[in-house]
């Protein structure tokens, strides 16, 4: 493969700034389709994004001949059935996180990745970021001695979460997301854990439902360890009073704390006997596109992508033994 055309199924809110542009502005890939089940929206998305082809019908995006790989964009419930549709018809497949709706579904594509020989990629993004680079480069560094701990703490109140109480969005609905905000924050989190420290070889959690806005849980702790012997805690919470907001990461080393932020910030913290040295890494305009770049490096033969379909899976996988 020399040419990378995608196609887009679902090109909803993710992909108007976080990857959409983002294919049009690495070599040898464009972006040439766009599907949405709103005729309407993915015809206005095309127009907007310059797209020369759209479908309200994610067959005809998938048998496209002029698209060579598909990017399913959906909600996690259609995950598994739009990514294996892709598979079988040879073509390869970069899909949203979290991957599916729970390990086993994760497992089911990895299976038809495996039996068709089509390459799979998953949107962990965080692991090409050059932020997360930046962490993952100081944990591996020994900047902070050996790793003994991990806190993950966010807390909360996701603009939508109390928009209207009746009519909840996807993210809350677990037959459709997986879980809850949990599911949708903590992927990128454990994703990227394991990338920089090593497998979490167990975890164990609790999870509540104490606002009683939606059904999906809005409290969730739980303690995990990794292989390498560091342990973990963490603490979701999704109904905090928006004052108290609160969102980082630390990883305690035997020499020092290295302080970051998944979501909030551009701005790593390193302590140690020395002191306190603040490094600040830009984001890209387009948070997906380096990963993007390592995926189309791959394709072509040139590169290898941070993020595969075995690895993707493992977040579920971590999820599961955290939320039951």
């Amino acid at each position: 493969m020399t040419e990378i055309n995608w196609g887009i199924i679902g090109c909803g809110d993710v992909t108007e700034v976080k990857s959409g542009p983002a294919f049009n502005k690495i070599d040898h890939s464009t972006l040439v389709a766009v599907m949405r089940r709103d005729a309407a929206k993915a015809a206005d998305y095309a127009r907007r994004h310059h797209v020369p082809a759209w479908y309200s019908d994610a067959d005809a995006l998938i048998n496209d001949p002029n698209v060579n790989v598909v990017y399913v964009a959906t909600p996690p419930s259609s995950h598994a059935d739009y990514a294996i549709r892709a598979m079988r018809a040879g073509k390869p497949v970069y899909v949203e996180k979290p991957m599916a709706l729970n390990f086993a579904e994760c497992n089911a594509i990895n299976r038809v990745s495996c039996e068709t020989g089509v390459p799979l990629f998953v949107a962990y993004y965080r692991r090409a970021m050059p932020y997360f680079l930046k962490v993952k480069e100081l944990a591996e560094s020994g900047a902070i001695g050996l790793i003994r701990g991990v806190s993950v703490q966010v807390h909360w109140l996701p603009p939508s979460a109390y928009a209207d109480a009746r009519q909840p969005g996807w993210r809350v609905s677990p037959e459709v997301s997986g879980g809850g905000y949990f599911h949708d924050l903590a992927a990128h989190q454990f994703d990227f854990l394991e990338y920089a420290l090593g497998p979490i070889d167990a975890a164990t959690g609790m999870t509540r439902n104490q606002s009683g806005l939606y059904t999906a849980d809005d409290m969730v702790v739980a303690n995990f360890s990794f292989a390498s012997g560091a342990l973990g805690t963490g603490s979701w919470c999704f109904t905090v009073n928006p004052a108290q907001r609160s969102e980082q990461t630390q990883l305690i080393g035997s020499a020092g704390t290295l302080t970051f932020s998944f979501f909030g910030g551009n701005i790593i913290r390193l302590e140690t006997a020395a002191g306190t040295e603040v490094i600040t890494v830009p984001h890209p305009e387009h948070v997906q596109q380096p990963l993007i770049a390592q995926i189309v490096a791959e394709l072509r033969g040139e590169g290898y992508s941070a993020s595969t379909g075995e690895t993707g899976a493992r977040a579920s996988q971590i999820m599961d033994w955290i939320t039951g």
